[in-house]
């Protein structure tokens, strides 16, 4: 058994939620998910067929983070693993629609760090191990820290003034 580390690249700006499916129309639910959850939502989405023509199957309502998904998970080629890449949009809005597919069994992140994946390759194939979610820990926070992390939600909105 190989192990390797790839590197999902994508702008800073754009989330991403990394998973893992079990059937060839988890593209068509995720799509159908992710635009039921948030209207108007821009995305890109791919995923790794396990079986048969083994091809990455892809969707999304934004042509660019299509192709890079696409792209990436071409460059990762593990079995029946998901992308979904998005945009003005966070993890937190969709998660619970992508986790309500029936098709989904694993998140492995969702997160707009940059990320790394480990991937284990047998003769048979390639599969995640896991993955590194940005940066080693710093510190702990401190009171201006604890300020500054409620100001961020403030200004997303998602807590109140």
């Amino acid at each position: 058994m190989d192990l390797n580390v790839v590197p999902i690249r994508k702008p800073d700006d754009i989330n991403l939620i990394l998973g893992q499916s079990h059937f060839i129309k988890t593209v068509e639910d995720l799509h159908e998910a992710l635009v039921g959850a948030v209207p108007g939502i821009q995305f890109g989405l791919a995923f790794c067929e396990a079986s048969g023509p083994a091809l990455v199957r892809w969707s999304g309502t934004d042509d660019e983070l299509t192709e890079l998904a696409r792209n990436t998970m071409s460059d990762l080629g593990t079995g029946h693993a998901f992308l979904i890449l998005l945009r003005n949009a966070f993890p937190i809005n969709v998660l619970p629609a992508v986790r309500n597919v029936q098709e989904v069994c694993r998140i492995f992140c969702a997160t707009a760090n940059p990320v790394e994946v480990i991937v284990a390759e047998t003769e048979q194939g390639r599969g995640i191990l896991g993955v590194i979610d940005g940066f080693h820990t710093k510190g702990i926070e401190t009171e201006q820290d604890i300020a500054d992390r409620k100001a961020l939600l403030r200004r997303f909105g998602y807590k109140a003034e």
